[in-house]
């Protein structure tokens, strides 16, 4: 699994239900079996519901996006940060291959000496 993926999980984790909730609005509902007498205002009182839905879900969406952004900028950092480790370990592994060869030339310039 990516490095990346379980922090970007979990920073976004937090925020699913409230927007899966607010997706999912609970209409008010007509009763079959008692006759409506105003389905006007029924169907009013579901505008408004579903007006606030829609502008909750908005809210959650941007505060998803900002949170994903806070996310993408430490990963983006945290990718700077692998990438100079990466490069001072290539630096150190040729530094140490350097010093192996130079030892492996003086224990051949010495056993040839003898």
């Amino acid at each position: 699994m990516a490095a990346w993926l379980i922090p970007a999980v979990k920073a976004i984790l937090p925020f699913v239900s409230p927007i899966v909730s607010a997706a999912l609005p609970v209409f008010t509902t007509r009763k079959p079996d008692v006759p409506v007498q105003d389905p006007g205002g029924v169907l009013q009182q579901q505008i408004t519901e579903l007006q606030q839905a829609a502008s909750q879900n908005a809210l959650h969406v941007k505060e998803l996006a900002e949170q994903l952004q806070k996310t993408v900028t430490a990963l983006e950092g945290a990718a700077v940060q692998a990438e100079a480790r990466v490069r001072r370990m290539m630096v150190l592994a040729g530094a140490a291959c350097a010093f192996s060869l130079l030892a492996l030339g003086v224990a051949l310039f010495v056993l040839f000496l003898r």
